[in-house]
């Protein structure tokens, strides 16, 4: 709680704030000082000129600590033995950043997430969510006996197929450090324990990458949607591969307009063997 000064101690003379200080006007005394800038301490380019307040880095859930921790900056300009002693602050500061198995885990696990979220160029949502279902997981004591790779696979693939977003266990696998069956054995365990609200693949979610991919018209895209529409008509997606099924439907709908397309490229981009894929196509043929 600050006091308000009316005169000078000395001479009883006027003070007059200047800057952080508190000066007598007559004999020049600093009767006080506050060296806090109560001002804004960083400007927010935004909207510089209507709030240039700081607000600080935003909280993250991709982060085992929501990104409140500081780190210890270098400079060039430190020599010999200042600058050792500062590596060694360094390191120790890093070191106790992490206070705890648990919370080594989830910087390890959370590493691997954002790495793969962004080598699969998906958006940051899916990368907030997988975090807090790995924690979740964590929580539950899931992890136990089983991969931090695979949980980390496996998380990002519930995320993404809690919220529609089309990734196949063979697209996560080939970015992740994870193996098929160590991501399906942490994904069964969180949707067996976590009780995820996810339900079958629907093909026509595969279908505008892969034409995409493919290098194919809307055209073949529209028929191709229409096409896995009538395949559930008839019942032909249960039980068979989603990726194969919207593969399938667009090199059916290509052969349809006569546009060059082999069952191998389309099997390969769909990352099924030309086998699966030929199945479909002859069911949606008869």
């Amino acid at each position: 709680m600050s006091t308000t000064i009316s005169g000078c101690p000395e001479c009883d003379g006027s003070v007059k704030q200047d800057g952080c200080e508190t000066v007598c006007v007559n004999c020049g005394l600093v009767v006080s000082e506050d060296s806090i800038d109560r001002g804004p301490e960083w400007r927010s380019f935004d909207d510089d000129e209507t709030n240039s307040a700081r607000t600080g880095a935003p909280l993250t859930r991709s982060r085992h600590d929501r990104g409140l921790s500081t780190d210890i900056g270098r400079s060039t300009r430190l020599k010999g033995r200042k600058r050792r002693q500062m590596a060694r602050l360094r390191r120790q500061h890093r070191r106790a950043r992490v206070s705890s198995k648990r919370e080594r885990n989830q910087v390890y696990a959370f590493t691997e997430i954002r790495r793969i979220v962004g080598s699969l160029d998906l958006s940051t949502a899916i990368r907030d969510r997988a975090c807090v279902l790995f924690e979740s997981a964590q929580n539950e004591g899931l992890l136990q006996g089983r991969s931090l790779e695979g949980f980390a696979a496996a998380t990002v693939y519930a995320t993404c197929r809690t919220e529609g977003v089309a990734r196949t266990v063979e697209e996560l696998c080939q970015v992740a450090r994870a193996d098929p069956s160590e991501l399906r054995a942490a994904y069964d365990a969180l949707n067996r324990e976590l009780g995820l609200p996810t339900g079958p693949i629907d093909p026509r979610e595969y279908v505008p990458r892969f034409a995409t991919e493919l290098g194919l018209p809307e055209a073949v895209r529209g028929r191709a949607e229409t096409l896995v529409d009538e395949a559930r008509e008839r019942n032909l997606i249960g039980g068979r591969n989603p990726a194969g099924v919207a593969a399938a439907c667009l090199y059916t709908a290509a052969q349809a307009q006569e546009i060059e397309l082999t069952q191998a490229e389309a099997a390969e981009t769909a990352g099924v063997t030309p086998v699966t894929l030929r199945a479909t196509y002859t069911e949606l043929q008869a």
